[in-house]
């Protein structure tokens, strides 16, 4: 999706969900979105782009999605390509969710739920961040966390983004914090705490190949 305009990218995720439902209008049985939160530094990303290449499912960074819900319009394109049905059924949930959470939805968290609840609908998706582990009902998602010592992630970020250690701390730590206020401010949860996710995976014991294999491991097992 690098490169390319929002517009282009929805346009494009439109037509595609589009033809799928044409192909195989049964696909909605099995539904299956895989949620990835993950600690900056842990690989998280790397997992989230291998079980999305062997699943063939489509990816969305937590960027994409961020932009999609910073757009009115990106969000009701989006939801143009649910039919009514499905539409009341997302409508149904997302005021269900606002309840018995006791949120205050500000129009950024309106439409960062309609954005993760179409993606939802649609299914066949691993997202990345944005709290979507809190925003999809539990039949349609399998949540990941993929987590890793300071240590361990400090000297990933320096190694990858080619800085100095100290400054790979003070942006992984910096990151950490926004990510716990993010979840904090429109869940009101921990986005650390497990019993948000159903599968944790520690980067730091695992090397991120065993770690793509756990969470694929796990998924099957969850779909019998």
């Amino acid at each position: 999706m690098a490169g390319k305009s929002l517009e282009k990218m929805i346009d494009e995720q439109v037509k595609k969900w589009e033809l799928l439902q044409t192909k195989k209008p049964e696909r909605q049985q099995d539904i299956c979105v895989i949620t990835v939160s993950r600690e900056p530094g842990s690989g998280g990303r790397i997992v989230a782009q291998r079980l999305a290449e062997y699943l063939k499912f489509d990816l969305f960074h937590q960027e994409i999605v961020h932009e999609m819900a910073k757009s009115a319009n990106a969000s009701t394109r989006l939801i143009e390509s649910l039919d009514e049905t499905t539409l009341n059924v997302l409508e149904d949930w997302i005021s269900t969710l606002v309840n018995q959470n006791h949120l205050w939805p500000d129009q950024y968290l309106k439409t960062l739920m309609n954005v993760i609840g179409t993606i939802g609908k649609h299914g066949q998706a691993v997202i990345v961040g944005r709290g979507a582990n809190f925003i999809l009902p539990p039949e349609e998602r399998f949540r990941v966390r993929i987590v890793a010592p300071l240590g361990k992630r400090v000297k990933n970020v320096a190694r990858d983004f080619h800085v100095s250690e100290d400054e790979a701390r003070r942006r992984v730590l910096k990151t950490d914090s926004d990510r716990r206020a993010f979840i904090r401010k429109y869940f009101h949860a921990d986005i650390s705490d497990p019993a948000n996710y159903d599968v944790v995976v520690n980067t730091g014991v695992l090397r991120v190949e065993v770690a793509v294999e756990a969470v694929k491991g796990a998924l099957m097992a969850q779909r019998r």
